[in-house]
């Protein structure tokens, strides 16, 4: 910016800064927003992350998906492990719904035959198989896939630290 600046009018200008103290003062709170400005603000990855993190805590609270997910299962019985299943899968499908609407990504029946036209949305369905050639497309519909219709997640509180996923548990005696 200074090259547009006349010469002259540079000087005058250094001028003033070096005989008029508030002036100076002026300008240096001006570059310093301006330095301010330039410094990228740095966002610690758990405040970046919180919400995928309290969404983490809920299911840990509801479902114990960490205990479970942490927890060597290779010693325990089919009947242990699907006993714990349905625990988990209970409180954590009871948070899903708390946060999140579904739908799903294609309508149909799994197993059903289904044509997928040109132009067709890849994001929304995935070709397995043997895919060759151009659409459409004709096959068997194995999943239906999910669709977020509606997302419900809370603030965070600058407060809580979001890496907490599960405090610790004392019981007093």
């Amino acid at each position: 910016m200074a090259e547009h600046i006349p010469f002259m009018d540079r000087l005058k200008t250094a001028w003033r800064i070096l005989v008029d103290a508030a002036f100076a003062a002026e300008v240096e709170r001006g570059l310093a927003e301006l330095e301010a400005r330039k410094k990228p603000v740095v966002v610690p990855p758990e405040r970046v992350h919180a919400s995928a993190l309290m969404l983490l805590a809920g299911f840990q609270r509801e479902g114990r998906l960490m205990d479970f997910l942490q927890q060597e299962v290779a010693g325990f019985t089919d009947s242990d492990i699907g006993a714990a299943a349905r625990i988990v899968h209970g409180g954590c499908r009871k948070i899903l719904a708390q946060f999140f609407s579904f739908e799903p990504a294609v309508k149909g029946t799994e197993g059903a035959p289904m044509t997928v036209p040109a132009g067709f949305d890849a994001q929304r369905i995935r070709l397995t198989g043997n895919v060759t050639g151009q659409a459409p497309f004709k096959g068997i519909l194995k999943h239906q896939g999910w669709v977020s219709t509606d997302v419900r997640m809370p603030l965070i509180s600058e407060s809580l630290d979001p890496r907490v996923v599960a405090p610790a548990e004392l019981e007093l005696s």
